[in-house]
């Protein structure tokens, strides 16, 4: 493999661990905000929404490339995948849950942001362990060659606008 190839193929790894990071902010940024009420509801709600999308994204471009894309070039990870996806589909749970709360204090306020914090605690905690269980587990892989066919802009780009 050309080095210049290796350093893009690290270059994956290391845009994972950075997607992983800006998750981490976003949330965190939320939740402080939830805590001490510096936004307004309105806003506290459509950031909190806006996260989940991000996350969501993020999450199926993982199952429906990287994953995909992995498994075809280390098919010895399949054990590791599946542990990752059912990750994924319990976040799924909580962000759905999370949703219908906003939903719920778009109408009516107060103790339903109070439960959206205590999701977003949940949530965070899954969320850290998940994410260093993922680049502990395949970000090896990725360095190793995987080709970054049409999934990096799935996984990555929930943060471009």
């Amino acid at each position: 493999m050309a080095s210049h190839d290796g350093d893009r193929v690290v270059a994956l790894s290391r845009q994972l661990a950075q997607a992983h990071q800006e998750l981490r902010r976003r949330i965190s940024e939320i939740r402080t905000s939830l805590g001490h009420r510096r936004l307004s509801d309105d806003v506290l709600l459509t950031h909190c929404l806006a996260f989940c999308a991000a996350l969501t994204s993020h999450h199926q471009g993982e199952d429906r490339g990287m994953f995909s894309q992995l498994l075809r070039e280390r098919p010895d990870l399949t054990a590791t995948v599946a542990n990752l996806v059912q990750d994924h589909e319990m976040i799924a749970s909580i962000v759905s849950r999370v949703g219908e709360l906003a939903d719920k204090a778009a109408e009516s306020r107060g103790p339903t942001l109070e439960a959206i914090g205590r999701e977003l605690d949940g949530l965070m905690a899954i969320m850290e362990s998940h994410f260093n269980y993922e680049e502990r587990t395949i970000s090896e892989a990725l360095d190793d060659g995987v080709p970054d066919t049409d999934w990096p802009s799935r996984v990555f780009g929930f943060g471009r606008a």
